[in-house]
């Protein structure tokens, strides 16, 4: 398969970055289909799309017509049949879980097309680890996206049994959707820059659950030296908290470390509390206005 015999994505897994690897992929000219397993998903998704497209619009990245356009080539469903039917390549958003992964490619590499290449958008796994349950190894290697509504990074990231011809594929398709992509020697666990992210994220979570400053303190702390608009816990907000503390206990519980699992219940006792980040109105902060957004917030 080429890069112009592709046209349908099919996006297993609804959420944030379903959502966002799904609209960009639209946006590019390709039929998209999201799967999830229950249909109340949907509304939410669809709702958040919608809104991603319009301040794409109204900040002036795309034009009103390629944000409706976009918003027409995507469909959803929970039937995993129709689902896969003709997919030529399939972006897998569910959640950091190694064996749920390979049980999800299971069950579609029985229903997608010979061809259909298989992609993970896993932020700290290696596709080897379950590279295997795909059903086709060398047809699968991980693609990776950052927060689409800022930048355009994404990771591809083979495993030893990808095929030459499947990076390929994939390095056009991610140049055809607008993306730069990073391509790796070898597997490593959370890529180039998520690598760098953990242990950024980490240590602000051990001087936090430790005691030893504030969540805000630590943020004004980053935000001040760096210059930069936003602290580890800001970000942690954007990128959900729930998606923080599955990584954080699926490696604390990996590497035995007794201070990674104090960072993850920290993370936890946001979770429990439905305190999800910006996408649930707050997290470490309260969301739209939250407190590092304001110009007093250094002083």
């Amino acid at each position: 398969m080429k890069i112009e015999d592709v046209k349908k994505v099919l996006i297993l897994g609804a959420g944030t970055m379903g959502q966002q690897i799904g609209f960009q992929c639209a946006l590019h000219g390709y039929d998209v289909v999201l799967y999830d397993i229950t249909e109340d998903v949907f509304e939410n998704a669809l709702t958040r799309i919608r809104k991603m497209a319009s301040g794409m619009a109204g900040r002036g990245k795309i034009t009103r017509e390629q944000a409706q356009n976009a918003l027409m080539r995507i469909t959803t469903t929970t039937d995993p049949e129709e689902a896969a039917r003709e997919a030529d390549i399939i972006s897998e958003s569910v959640p950091e879980d190694p064996q749920l992964k390979g049980r999800v490619f299971a069950r579609f590499n029985k229903l997608c097309p010979p061809r259909t290449i298989f992609t993970t958008n896993t932020s700290t796994l290696v596709p080897s680890m379950f590279a295997k349950e795909t059903g086709r190894p060398a047809r699968f290697t991980a693609f990776h996206f950052h927060d689409i509504r800022t930048n355009n990074v994404v990771d591809i990231m083979p495993h030893p049994g990808t095929s030459p011809e499947t990076v390929d594929l994939i390095k056009d398709f991610a140049e055809s959707i607008g993306q730069i992509a990073i391509v790796l020697h070898k597997e490593q666990n959370g890529y180039v820059f998520n690598t760098m992210l953990t242990k950024w994220f980490e240590a602000a979570l051990t001087l936090a659950a430790n005691g030893v400053a504030s969540v805000e303190d630590i943020d004004r702390s980053w935000m001040g030296v760096m210059n930069a608009p936003t602290g580890p816990f800001g970000i942690m907000d954007q990128i959900g908290l729930s998606t923080v503390w599955i990584i954080s206990e699926y490696w604390a519980n990996e590497n035995n470390d007794p201070q990674a699992k104090i960072n993850a219940d920290f993370v936890k006792r946001y979770v429990d509390k439905e305190l999800l980040g910006a996408k649930s109105g707050q997290g470490f902060y309260t969301y739209p206005d939250a407190s590092y957004r304001r110009p007093g917030f250094l002083k």
